[in-house]
């Protein structure tokens, strides 16, 4: 497990500006990718020091974009742990709330999550299709948002996609937006429930009992940073409107889910070796495509702090 100390390190070791001149927003063009979301970020090299200047623009652009893709990297966790430093701390939950990797003898995840079904480098995800979900939003804090650097791809398959959950609530009418821009929604940890291909519920209706501690959050919640309001709410997983009535509560939940999943707001990303994708966890979802179990797939996944969702 990578512990604090050894982010402390790695920082401490990271290039200093006397012995590496930072790199500025001259040396980096921003591409947007011309879809529902996100930008291409070229001419980055993430183990040099960055410019003030340089991380004041990515910020923007990620506010702008809401994924911002980085080309061509090849990094040590240590150096990867650096460069995502430069966007926020490192996500933390309570050790009583389990995600993924979650450790045993702490409860808490690496630093650095191997996403992978290569053995011996974390198996954590399988090679299934994973539908589109809000990382982390069971957590009392849920992250920020994620890098996810990519060392082994498949031949075909694996792709994630990611979903504009800002323009899919501007896009809804006036009387939804209404309804929906008080409500708090709970999402239960989908961690408590065994992973053995049993039908997961995704709705809890008042006669069932409740797995684990339950946080509210917003179902529209707003940056703290740009101001901008989105949709919170993933695909699949086991939620309850808080202060409904189950049916109505139920129908709401499976009419945001269908809007959400329109293709209009979806872009997918076809990795290559040396990826990194920056991904605001407030204003997206996102997904994964399976692909054969045969094959190796080796992706590093960073999460940022994040705060109390308003």
């Amino acid at each position: 497990m990578t512990d604090v100390s050894q982010l402390f390190r790695a920082l401490a070791a990271a290039p200093t500006w006397v012995a590496t001149q930072p790199q500025t927003l001259a040396d980096v063009t921003i591409t947007p990718t011309g879809g529902a979301l996100g930008a291409v970020v070229t001419g980055l090299d993430a183990a040099r020091p960055l410019s003030g200047e340089l991380v004041l623009a990515l910020k923007r652009a990620l506010h702008d974009h809401l994924i911002l893709i980085f080309k061509g990297q090849q990094l040590e966790d240590e150096a990867f742990l650096r460069f995502a430093s430069y966007f926020g701390g490192i996500f933390r939950p309570p050790a009583e709330v389990p995600v993924l990797a979650s450790q045993a003898a702490t409860g808490l995840p690496p630093d650095v999550v191997p996403v992978s079904n290569a053995v011996g480098q974390g198996d954590y995800t399988g090679h299934g299709e994973l539908t589109a979900h809000v990382d982390h939003q069971w957590t009392p804090q849920p992250s920020s948002g994620s890098l996810l650097y990519a060392i082994e791809i498949p031949k075909s398959g694996g792709q994630t996609s990611w979903y504009n959950t800002v323009q899919a609530y501007a896009d809804l009418d006036a009387e939804t937006r209404s309804e929906i821009d008080q409500l708090q929604l709970i999402t239960y940890n989908p961690f408590l429930r065994p992973f053995d291909g049993s039908p997961r519920p995704l709705y809890r209706y008042a006669d069932q009992p409740r797995i684990g501690q339950g946080f509210p959050h917003p179902l529209v919640r707003t940056h703290p940073e740009s101001g901008r309001r989105s949709l919170f709410l993933s695909d699949k997983t086991e939620v309850e409107v808080v202060g409904y009535p189950d049916e109505r509560g139920a129908r709401l939940v499976e009419r945001l889910r269908a809007h959400l999943a329109r293709p209009e707001y979806r872009y997918e990303h076809d990795w290559e070796v040396g990826d990194i994708v920056y991904w605001d966890n407030q204003t997206t979802l996102h997904s994964r495509r399976a692909f054969d179990p045969s094959e190796r797939r080796l992706l590093k996944r960073v999460s940022l702090a994040g705060g109390r969702p308003f």
